[in-house]
């Protein structure tokens, strides 16, 4: 083992950074819109990992409608996405497009860094963890206006 890495932000539901910088990891890398990935190195000659790039082209496959990006990795995920999925045909009448993450491939090529849950509109991202139905109201409500 070379060392361990793990993913934090500023925003919500991942760790502060403060944890792992009070024990000896260090930043190597950032991504939009607050995202940084932290190592502890075991082995000092080993190669930092990076984050992907390209995440704005990942969004241009997202270009039309309503996507939802989910994962099974919480069953949180699986209510928020159904959720909004309900709201959208229900209250929008938009028809979601829901993409399954499905193995460790698909988590890496996902539209955000976070690569858990991610709501997609037109290709742009609203989204890029799970919100709650009311937030979803919220921010189609602006985009709509």
């Amino acid at each position: 083992m070379s060392g361990a890495a793990v993913m934090v932000r500023d925003g919500p539901w991942l760790a502060d950074r403060r944890l792992f910088l009070a024990n000896a990891f260090e930043p190597v890398d950032k991504a939009p819109p607050d995202y940084q990935l932290l190592v502890r190195k075991f082995d000092l000659g080993a190669v930092n990992p990076t984050f992907k790039e390209g995440s704005d082209q990942k969004l241009v496959q997202y270009s039309q409608g309503l996507t939802i990006i989910r994962s099974s990795q919480c069953p949180h995920i699986a209510k928020f996405a159904a959720d909004i999925a309900e709201t959208a045909e229900n209250e929008y009448h938009i028809k979601p497009t829901v993409v399954d993450l499905e193995c460790w491939n698909d988590a890496q090529n996902a539209p955000t860094p976070y690569a858990i849950f991610a709501l997609i509109y037109n290709g742009r991202l609203l989204a890029d963890h799970q919100i709650s139905r009311t937030r979803f109201r919220n921010i189609m409500n602006k985009c709509l206006a």
